[in-house]
């Protein structure tokens, strides 16, 4: 019996140990962006750490094994399971020590999950359990709980749990292992009384932790951010954060600034209206993107449109912005419109599938501040997209800014050119973003800047029109090679770009 106990307590910590590691990558990936770097630094980190911890573990002494073994279970279970609150309430409120205390916190649980399995195992050595089946039976449940714990973060803990109350709930489930542990073997181990007041200490102070998670995002939200938080959740995919301060409606992903309701017009008249002015025959467009609405709302306000398809990966981007009443009064109830047929899928993959053939693609996708989001920007990508667009038709392209990341900008105006797309930039001042850039695109058709618009727009005339095809000698082209997708070199000029305008 008491070597089934520490065998099915390899499955708990296994699956602990791992959900620690991919709350932390998933977590610096929101706040810090370049989800390659972040994993593959946070994985190193507590890999060695786990080395480390491994190495130590020879210096517990055989009789004390048990001992140790719950007490690094009451320490992983503290520190592990209020990482993801300390991390990122020391993000919204610190700032700068943050990639310090994430990786003092990776080390430190890394290094005693590494002594975890090492003193599992000399606990069922010191039952006369023989060698070979120490070894197999710690390693099956080992690998089935990584396993566990690798498909449920995904598709159960991340979307409905969130990341600060899944980290909550693993400490829980460390605590748990002490205190049965202390339980079962309690004939074998001395003050045993003390051991039980800090377990339930820590497992109170986790289960506090858990139901005020909330309470915790949401104030820590609020010093990120600033102003009040009226829609916030965590899916597979991203972090959606929407805030209100007096008219004012913003949207975030990942920490990002997405669109300002005070402003917005001014981007998404730009990215749509030149493209279908210029295109009074266009029936079908296909919107990449966007999942918001508001590029779809400008693409609707045209009658002759009968057909628009929005493609969005975030299923709960869109139906957020489909049901929240401040929301769909943003979008004119664009996401319900008879003429919008909405797919949640990968836009690369979509891409590969679909058959149709459109007048107009209005891409509008986040900035390529990821590896994720840079193979939207890719030759692959808009080889892809080219075969689907009418020769005679246009590409509107979000394409980041040309003054603040002038060498993304250029890069993502030279891959569209060399698919063989004809490319014609564009930029305008967002009080929200700052000067804003876009690339205008077709297959095999010529493009003149409108001089006019047939529909009433806040800010576009022929004039405005004509200045946002203008580029002033501090945004000159730049000789730029294309993003290619084994390399991605769109992503490491967008964040040295940015990093420029930081320091």
């Amino acid at each position: 019996m008491t070597k089934r106990i520490l065998i099915l307590s390899v499955f708990v910590v296994a699956s602990c140990g791992l959900a620690y590691e991919l709350i932390a990558g998933a977590l610096s990936s929101y706040l810090l962006g370049d989800s390659v770097l972040q994993f593959s630094t946070i994985i190193g980190c507590y890999l060695f750490a786990m080395g480390v911890g491994a190495h130590f573990s020879k210096y517990v002494r055989d009789e004390d094994v048990l001992s140790r073994f719950i007490d690094i279970e009451l320490a992983v279970g503290l520190i592990g399971g209020t990482s993801s609150a300390v991390l990122f309430l020391t993000f919204t409120w610190m700032g700068a020590p943050f990639r310090t205390v994430l990786y003092v916190m990776v080390f430190l649980i890394g290094a005693m999950v590494g002594m975890e399995i090492p003193l599992v195992m000399r606990a069922l050595n010191e039952r006369r359990t023989g060698f070979a089946e120490i070894v197999s039976r710690v390693l099956t449940f080992d690998y089935l709980g990584a396993l566990a714990v690798s498909l449920l973060f995904p598709l159960v803990l991340a979307p409905h749990l969130g990341l600060v109350r899944s980290g909550f709930l693993f400490g829980m489930l460390n605590v748990g292992v002490a205190m049965w542990t202390l339980y079962v073997f309690r004939a074998e181990l001395d003050r045993l009384r003390g051991r039980v007041i800090r377990a339930s200490a820590v497992l109170f102070a986790l289960v506090l932790g858990f139901g005020f998670s909330d309470r915790m995002v949401e104030w820590g939200e609020h010093g990120l951010f600033g102003d009040d938080v009226v829609y916030s959740t965590t899916t597979p995919y991203q972090r959606l954060v929407v805030t209100r301060w007096k008219d004012d409606l913003r949207l975030y992903i990942n920490g990002n600034l997405q669109f300002s309701s005070r402003d917005e017009y001014r981007y998404h008249e730009a990215l749509v209206h030149p493209a279908m002015q210029s295109l009074p025959w266009a029936r079908r467009v296909l919107v990449l993107g966007g999942g918001d609405g508001l590029a779809l709302r400008e693409v609707l306000r045209y009658p002759q449109v009968e057909e628009v398809t929005l493609v969005d990966l975030d299923p709960a981007m869109t139906q957020a912005f489909a049901t929240r009443p401040e929301l769909v009064k943003l979008n004119a109830n664009a996401l319900k419109d008879k003429r919008v047929k909405i797919i949640n899928a990968d836009a690369g993959i979509w891409l590969q599938k679909d058959a149709g053939m459109y007048d107009v693609a209005i891409v509008d996708f986040p900035d390529p501040s990821s590896f994720a989001l840079g193979k939207l920007y890719s030759v692959p990508f808009y080889g892809m997209l080219r075969k689907h667009v009418a020769a005679n038709g246009l590409i509107a392209v979000q394409s980041t800014s040309p003054f603040f990341a002038p060498n993304a900008y250029w890069t993502i105006e030279a891959t569209l050119r060399e698919v063989g797309l004809q490319t014609w930039p564009y930029h305008l001042y967002v009080p929200s973003f700052g000067e804003w850039g876009f690339i205008m695109a077709s297959p095999q058709g010529r493009f003149v800047p409108p001089t006019g618009y047939r529909l009433p727009m806040r800010y576009l005339t022929g004039e405005t029109t004509r200045a946002m095809f203008s580029f002033p000698p501090d945004m000159q082209r730049r000789a730029m090679p294309p993003n290619r997708l084994d390399t991605q070199s769109l992503v490491r000029e967008f964040e040295e770009d940015w990093q420029q305008v930081i320091r």
